[in-house]
């Protein structure tokens, strides 16, 4: 049963991620409809690609392992978003991450300076390391995570992503 699960999981954050990712091609949204604001005018990009090559962990452990995650969201109506990211988590197992978002932008009157919040359902934190994200259930566990970012210009921003009592992830963001 816990094997059917984590296959179906990955299967449907994959599945989710080819079709963000062919939304650059493509007229129609993949999101769920309420994530939408209605009569907000249409996202200037159709998504955004995010890499982070490097997470600072509060705590040092032996156990800790590089972290490197791939992410790919598509752009709402209303500054809203929803995505999927891939990543190997602090011990090194792969893990998946499906959420919604919101992002509000000239935080305290800084053109450039804006917030994220994330949302959703993250699958990877298994034995030995399940009890190290809270509510773990067979792996799947809720997730939220908030990221203070500033654009560099019109399609590239640096971003620093609060990682509860584990650490900061910073990363690069793509908007195409």
């Amino acid at each position: 049963m816990k094997n059917k699960l984590k296959n179906r999981f990955l299967l449907i954050s994959s599945t989710i991620f080819f079709s963000i990712t062919s939304q650059a091609i493509a007229s129609e949204t993949h999101c769920p409809s309420f994530l939408s604001v209605q009569g907000a005018p249409e996202p200037t990009h159709r998504g955004e690609f995010t890499f982070s090559p490097y997470t600072l962990h509060w705590s040092r452990s032996p156990e800790h392992k590089n972290v490197l995650l791939f992410a790919m969201d598509e752009q709402l109506p209303g500054d809203r978003f929803c995505g999927v990211s891939f990543f190997s988590n602090s011990f090194g197992q792969p893990t998946v991450y499906l959420y919604g978002g919101r992002q509000i932008n000239n935080v305290f009157g800084v053109q450039d300076l804006f917030v994220k919040l994330t949302a959703g359902l993250m699958y990877g934190y298994v034995a030995p390391y399940q009890n190290k994200v809270p509510l773990n259930r067979n792996g799947f566990s809720p997730a939220v995570i908030p990221a203070l970012g500033y654009k560099l210009n019109a399609h590239d921003s640096v971003q620093m992503k609060v990682l509860g009592t584990a650490g900061l992830m910073f990363s690069y963001g793509r908007l195409f």
